[in-house]
């Protein structure tokens, strides 16, 4: 039973407009296609509000913050080769999230030639506030061979990533973790 309703949702993910429904700022799609200076297969798809609905009911705790989501978009950008990642792409992409007024609350710190040339994944995290409450969430991971970017919107309580962690491609939120935004213009 279950196996046929993973297949129905698949098929329903293969349906579906690939279109970003979080609305992602000025800048950022063209930082992230000319972020490295390898060809990429890229990869998309987008969860919509009511396929987040119909698959709130595979999770062990009930829809929870799901509820409140419009979309979540997975972006994959594969690389034949070690990627060079160009740094002046990676400024381009921060200074379009703080132009629109998002938060890089996850930043790893490192130093410009392993940023360039990651030995291993690298995450970058923006949040987007309205008020107290989140309505959009980037993580961007680069690695060696692949780039990830996953794009949440909708109305988020911050204790709601902790509940996402680890569905949908979103990674887990370590319990034990302090999360300090990143200093201004970063």
């Amino acid at each position: 039973m279950k196996l046929s309703v993973c297949r129905t949702l698949f098929a329903l993910v293969l349906t579906a407009p690939i279109a970003a429904l979080a609305q992602q700022p000025a800048g950022v799609d063209e930082a992230l296609k000319n972020m490295t200076s390898e060809h990429a297969t890229h990869t998309a798809f987008t969860l919509d509000h009511d396929m987040l609905q119909s698959a709130a009911g595979f999770l062990k705790d009930g829809s929870g913050p799901l509820a409140e989501l419009n979309s979540i978009t997975i972006e994959n950008y594969r690389y034949h080769e070690p990627a060079f990642y160009i740094p002046e792409s990676m400024h381009a992409l921060v200074a379009a999230f703080n132009a629109a007024g998002w938060k890089h609350l996850v930043d790893q710190h490192a130093a410009p030639s392993a940023a360039a040339a990651p030995h291993g994944p690298l995450t970058d995290l923006w949040l987007h506030f309205s008020g107290s409450d989140i309505d959009g969430v980037t993580v961007v991971v680069r690695a060696p061979r692949q780039m990830s970017v996953i794009e949440v919107a909708g109305d988020l309580r911050p204790l709601d990533l902790v509940h996402l962690g680890g569905h949908f491609g979103i990674p887990k939120v370590d319990p034990g973790a302090v999360m300090v935004p990143a200093a201004s213009g970063k």
